[in-house]
């Protein structure tokens, strides 16, 4: 009855205090309509986080850089501060003095006119829990933050506690453990990563609950609610039904209206009419500057609203800040300046040395996936598969695997799946999956404290989250293989994952086995097989037909029996003499992963491939999936001129090593055609 009630007024009272405490000449709200890109420009900011207004300027955290950057209106960018080590959440005072989370030194820093930093709370890269004296407190890479009058608010994300640093004291508002409880009393009060937070009109402060899928509300006496989630699916609805995934930043506007970043969606709480969830950009990841329904972000971590009352998303994995407004304000990103945007396979390459994630480290191993295989079976429901989006490095139960590259860990919630067989690791540019993280095979935990472990009663662990901020040295440890006995490496940031082969060079990796191509069938647009004559061995086709093409791979080093995924495939048309009809139309290509929408342009039916069981890739050659193209397309004999032809197919791996194979046809007039 509690948390009905206060879903009721909770959004009520951010309405009232709302027209009370702000003077508006507008006599209504104007309905943000569009999503533009405010700025875009990757080498002044690789990993955008916080957003916050200040005055007509936009402020801006770059984790990856440690700075903080000023935009303004007219587009010019200036940096205020790049001593900073990991800048999260960043919150302006009524009287204009900028604060900033610096998750990666655990500390709350005040960023002076001049560009220097005075340390409000914590003690410099020294994490933990202590409240007391500002100077002596400690943190645990705290991301939100948040300000009303004298006080400074904290989210203390791996303290699952919100904090409050006031008259050079700091204090827990509410939170004890990791988990899930509301509470009127906040030493019982339980969250799970609490990440982005404002402050209400009414003077409650409102978390993005990462961890627990909710937004929650915490009263000045500490007493905790929450507003919306926990069904547990992304849904849209009423407040106790509706369903949010990884909430991670919070903002509210002169009217009252909530609004959040979730995944890689932008969403919202009105005050008005039906009080309810709704998303009110597209919640898939992507890069669209377009109306606002329709638009696309990839992981976005700062929300603000600004003096125009326009929506400003810090929308990370796209290294971009983009405005959510009711005019035209911002420019819309064109196809070109999205594509170079993302890594080069030579500039990936370029970032460190490669080495194998084991040691020795330069010892071969044997590669049992490459990007784009399918997995799962295409039974013709088109569910429950998708393309693989990375290299499997084989290696034995158990044994250590290691990173790869230095890295910094930038996502809030970068360990994902613990105690499955998908526990991974997500860096920048690199993600490591199917790994114990931090902990033997035993379950014993590594001594590390960048791997923060909830355990149980017995001592046992139930949880592992690697915060924000951490630092990793190529040739650490990750920690140890699960039963699925290989690393599966990612290669390329979320969103712009590329050919792991092409990206890292792996030492001693080769291959001079070719692809095979088992066979090819030829069907009309319908999936229907056409009619082979046993007197001539050639098949009839007529009309607009489907190429399809069963083949696979092999690299040095492997056994017989793996199958991989080939890296492109193509096919041509030749005469009956094998003179060519035009070039080959190289049409499926591997070098960056598709769009998991595309799976079944690429895959026919009865494709399958998976942990266990047969391998079967039966790949329709005439549909076009690579870059940014996906499209169905087919082979028109319409275009020759009846007779005998051959249909040849071609499969080629990474390392330029080709396979081909024929299949006569004989062309049939079309009776439909005009004579």
């Amino acid at each position: 009855m509690t948390r009905i009630l206060f879903h009721r007024l909770l959004p009520l009272l951010l309405a009232a205090c709302a027209l009370a405490g702000c003077k508006r000449t507008e006599p209504t709200k104007a309905e943000l309509r569009n999503t533009r890109t405010f700025h875009f420009d990757p080498s002044k900011l690789a990993d955008p986080f916080g957003v916050a207004a200040s005055g007509d300027d936009i402020l801006v955290s770059d984790g990856a850089s440690g700075k903080i950057v000023k935009l303004a209106k007219n587009g010019e960018s200036s940096v205020v501060t790049d001593k900073l080590d990991t800048p999260s959440q960043i919150a302006v005072s009524a009287s204009g003095e900028i604060f900033v989370a610096d998750s990666g030194t655990h500390t709350i820093k005040k960023v002076k006119q001049n560009g220097e930093l005075e340390t409000v709370a914590g003690v410099e890269n020294r994490a933990g829990f202590k409240d007391g004296g500002a100077a002596e407190s400690l943190f645990n890479a705290p991301v939100g933050i948040a300000v009303k009058g004298a006080r400074i608010y904290v989210a203390d994300t791996y303290n699952d506690r919100i904090r409050v640093v006031e008259n050079g004291q700091v204090r827990t508002l509410a939170g004890s453990t990791r988990g899930f409880a509301d509470s009127p009393d906040p030493s019982k009060v339980r969250f799970d990563t609490p990440t982005g937070i404002t402050v209400g009109f009414d003077g409650s402060v409102i978390v993005a609950d990462t961890g627990n899928g909710r937004l929650r509300a915490v009263r000045g006496d500490g007493a905790t609610n929450t507003i919306a989630g926990g069904a547990g699916e992304f849904v849209d609805g009423p407040l106790n039904s509706a369903g949010l995934y990884q909430p991670t930043s919070v903002a509210v506007d002169s009217w009252g209206t909530v609004y959040f970043t979730d995944g890689n969606a932008i969403r919202m709480i009105e005050p008005i009419g039906a009080i309810r969830v709704k998303t009110i950009s597209a919640a898939r990841r992507g890069y669209a500057d377009c109306a606002l329904q329709d638009s696309m972000f990839d992981r976005p971590n700062g929300i603000a609203v600004d003096s125009s009352g326009d929506l400003i998303v810090a929308d990370s994995e796209n290294q971009s800040v983009r405005v959510i407004s009711s005019t035209e304000r911002g420019k819309t990103a064109t196809r070109d300046e999205i594509e170079n945007k993302r890594p080069t396979a030579e500039q990936f390459r370029a970032l460190a040395p490669a080495r194998w994630p084991y040691d020795p480290p330069t010892s071969t191993r044997e590669i049992a996936g490459t990007l784009g295989e399918i997995r799962g079976e295409n039974d013709g429901s088109g569910r429950n598969i998708w393309f693989h989006n990375g290299l499997d490095i084989v290696g034995s139960y158990g044994e250590t695997a290691r990173f790869i590259r230095d890295e910094k860990v930038l996502r809030v919630a970068a360990a994902e799946n613990f105690g499955t067989l998908r526990e991974l690791v997500r860096l920048p540019t690199l993600g490591y999956i199917h790994i114990r993280l931090g902990r033997d095979s035993a379950e014993q935990s590594f001594d590390d404290p960048r791997f923060v472990f909830n355990r149980d009663a017995s001592g046992k662990p139930t949880g592992v989250r690697v915060p924000r901020g951490s630092k990793f040295k190529a040739g650490e440890p990750i920690g140890t293989l699960n039963p699925m006995n290989h690393v599966h490496l990612i290669a390329g940031p979320s969103g712009a994952e590329m050919n792991a082969l092409a990206t890292l060079e792996l030492p001693g990796a080769s291959d001079k086995i070719a692809p095979v191509v088992e066979k090819i069938e030829i069907t009309d647009e319908n999936w229907r097989e056409f009619e082979t004559d046993p007197k001539t061995g050639r098949t009839n086709v007529v009309g607009k037909t489907r190429i399809v093409a069963r083949a696979y791979d092999r690299m040095d080093g492997n056994a017989e029996r793996r199958r991989l995924g080939v890296y492109r495939i193509g096919y041509q048309i030749l005469k009956a003499d094998k003179t060519a009809i035009g070039e080959v139309n190289w049409t499926i290509r591997f070098d960056r992963l598709p769009e998991n929408e595309s799976v079944t342009l690429v895959y026919a039916n009865g494709s399958k491939s998976g942990a266990t069981g047969e391998t079967i890739f039966r790949y329709t050659a005439t549909n076009e999936v690579f870059g940014e193209i996906a499209r169905e397309n087919f082979f028109d004999t319409g275009t020759l001129e009846p007779g005998s032809y051959i249909v040849r197919v071609f499969a080629g791996d990474f390392f330029g090593n080709i396979a081909e194979k024929d299949l006569p046809i004989e062309v049939k007039q079309n009776v439909n055609e005009d004579k």
